[in-house]
């Protein structure tokens, strides 16, 4: 069974908890069977690649994944963190900021 969010790909999240509380971005991918989701800019991590005949070896910095709860909508308007409501105008559903009412959908 697919697990339902209210966090898209795309959207603009901050982080509420953990290491990089307070620090914002934007959503890269959703990982739905895990509970996580990866951040542009948050949760760097380092990897060593190894060293080939056609590359020499490196290290290279990456986001890694933070559980879902760990992070909030960004609300447009304030710029504070905020839940998400849905409405339906016009037959269409629509995500809305609760603290605000703005539109999170571009």
């Amino acid at each position: 069974m697919n697990k339902k969010y209210k966090i898209k790909t795309g959207d603009t999240v901050i982080v509420i908890a953990g290491k990089d509380k307070g620090k914002t971005g934007n959503i890269l991918s959703v990982l739905r069977n895990k509970d996580r989701v990866v951040v542009e800019g948050v949760n760097i991590v380092k990897h060593h690649k190894k060293a080939t005949q056609e590359s020499p070896g490196k290290i290279e910095e990456k986001e890694a994944s933070i559980h879902i709860s760990n992070v909030s909508h960004l609300d447009p308007d304030t710029g504070k963190p905020t839940r998400v409501k849905y409405e339906i105008k016009d037959g269409v559903k629509q995500r809305l900021s609760v603290v605000s009412g703005s539109l999170l959908d571009k």
